[in-house]
């Protein structure tokens, strides 16, 4: 094989991380050209928006019942929702009270919160553990490679939710064990992309132009295979938060997440479940919530797949 000439290498190296940077500028540019994308990324940030200001949005403590308060009059647990659009004067509870009489609308609010907490959270560890352990796999290979992987087969050959159920079953009940069972179930996912992605760079003319100026492997692996490889994995990880909030709220209705008062969708859905059709409104409201953020990070996912890949994008 042909030695490259330094300046050869270095025009090389620069030609592959000017294409690296115009993908990312082309792709924020497309993405206003996706409907679905713009909708879902209207819907994340009103949801962030929604967390942020939850005590600005929320009308009561989400934690506080209603019950021997001044001024609270009639039917208070299961109260139905009272919306001025519907000809209610005492619009006090817009999405009326749980079974304990607090305001379910302050805890939906708040639920945002912790459902985008666990959200981000997980799927932040769960990228950082995958990406380190693919990205060593697939550029060390070998016996390194075999170890890592195999120990990532046997990690998905358990279904995720039943996985994150064990794990949190033997951690205890609570939102943040919940958390890491989550996290640990999608390191998988993460490690096979950014292997699969590191194989497919580091063969590469550039790489290999690294190589023969010398590079050390640590500033190949970020300076160069990490830029090129986190495409896939950032789409992934936008469609993985949806994921991980559904998983959540799972747990929290089995009672492994959130634990009572604490508002999260799941354990508001969990305390009413049996009053579905004396209450319905108990866990519309809640299942609405939980419909619309997933469905917002998949749409969002889907269009940044779309503009990421370049055998998709259009000038």
């Amino acid at each position: 094989m042909l030695a490259l000439s330094p300046l050869h290498s270095e025009d090389q190296i620069q030609l592959q991380d000017n294409r690296s940077s115009n993908l990312w500028i082309q792709a924020t540019k497309n993405i206003l050209r996706y409907p679905s994308a713009v909708i879902g990324l209207i819907i994340i940030t009103v949801l962030l928006l929604i967390a942020v200001a939850a005590p600005l949005i929320a009308t009561h403590d989400p934690i506080l019942s209603m019950i021997g308060v001044p001024g609270e009059t009639g039917r208070l647990p299961g109260k139905v929702p009272c919306l001025p659009l519907f000809g209610c004067v005492d619009a006090t509870h817009l999405m009326g009270l749980d079974l304990n009489g607090r305001d379910l609308f302050s805890r939906v609010i708040y639920g945002t919160r912790s459902s985008l907490f666990v959200g981000f959270v997980s799927v932040s560890l769960a990228i950082a553990a995958g990406t380190f352990l693919g990205v060593t796999a697939g550029y060390v290979g070998g016996k390194v490679d075999n170890i890592i992987m195999r120990i990532m087969d046997v990690v998905l050959a358990f279904p995720a939710l039943l996985l994150a159920i064990s794990i949190v079953t033997i951690l205890g009940p609570g939102l943040l064990n919940a958390l890491i069972g989550i996290s640990i179930t999608f390191i998988p996912q993460y490690a096979r992309l950014s292997r699969a992605s590191v194989l497919s760079i580091k063969e590469r003319e550039f790489i290999v132009a690294e190589h023969a100026l010398g590079a050390s492997p640590m500033r190949i692996v970020f300076n160069h295979v990490l830029p090129n490889a986190i495409t896939p994995i950032i789409v992934q990880g936008t469609l993985g938060i949806g994921t991980a909030i559904l998983d959540a709220a799972a747990l929290s209705f089995l009672g492994l997440g959130a634990q009572p008062p604490m508002p999260e969708w799941g354990q508001i859905l969990s305390e009413s479940r049996n009053y579905v059709f004396t209450s319905p409104h108990l866990v519309f409201f809640p299942g609405i919530a939980i419909m619309i953020t997933v469905l917002g990070f998949n749409l969002f996912g889907d269009g940044m797949r779309d503009t990421l890949d370049p055998r998709l994008n259009r000038n």
